[in-house]
């Protein structure tokens, strides 16, 4: 290798791992963010769970961009709503949005995306999509009843869509009784262990439902 060669061959080197280093500190600091805001917004819902010493108990995976993939979707055409039963013994009507078809280390998943037929009904909420499932990590290092995922029809790029479980959180019914929180449907139960995310609550469950302050 002549010596243009090797200094083209060292700027393209370190040309990579600036880009690399970058966008891995992006992610680092996107997933941070977000884990703030999500702790923030437990002390200013009036329907949480949580107060303020309760949320230095919440418990996080160390982010891992091997738990985020892009999924293939596949609508589904179907206006049949859909019964998801609650930890509290009620329903939910939901609709089975669309199929997402992916990889997590290799493994390939399939899940349903789901759309709540009550929240479509407010505009604010009219974008919301819903991905709850379950894996191996529950009842042990996670919630035994599972987590979730919050999307968006807008995330959705022609036939792909971003799924991010370093952005798995648990449903309230993991840290209080006294909510109605969808169990995850069979259909989404991941064989593949999902160490992203939130973890099982290190704080002391309640018994009863917090009142609002």
């Amino acid at each position: 290798m002549n010596c243009f060669s090797y200094k083209l061959f060292l700027f393209l080197t370190v040309c990579f791992f600036t880009v690399f280093t970058a966008r891995a500190q992006d992610f680092l600091t996107k997933i941070d963010s977000s884990r703030n805001a999500y702790k923030e917004a437990f002390l200013i819902d009036e329907h949480s769970p949580l107060d303020t010493a309760d949320v230095d108990q919440l418990e996080f995976y160390t982010a891992d961009s091997a738990f985020r993939s892009i999924a293939k979707v596949k609508f589904i055409h179907d206006d049949r709503p859909i019964m998801i039963p609650t930890y509290s013994g009620k329903e939910k009507k939901y609709l089975r949005y669309a199929e997402l078809n992916f990889t997590i280390k290799g493994k390939p998943i399939k899940l349903t995306l789901f759309k709540s037929m009550s929240l479509a009904m407010d505009p604010q909420y009219a974008d919301y999509l819903f991905l709850p499932f379950t894996d191996p990590t529950n009842d042990n290092d996670t919630y035994g009843g599972g987590r979730y995922l919050d999307l968006r029809k807008s995330d959705i790029k022609g036939d792909e869509l971003e799924v991010d479980f370093n952005m798995a959180y648990n449903p309230y019914c993991a840290y209080s009784a006294g909510y109605n929180c969808p169990i995850p449907p069979p259909e989404n139960a991941i064989n593949v262990p999902i160490q992203a995310g939130e973890k099982r609550f290190a704080g002391t469950y309640k018994k009863e439902r917090r009142t609002s302050q």
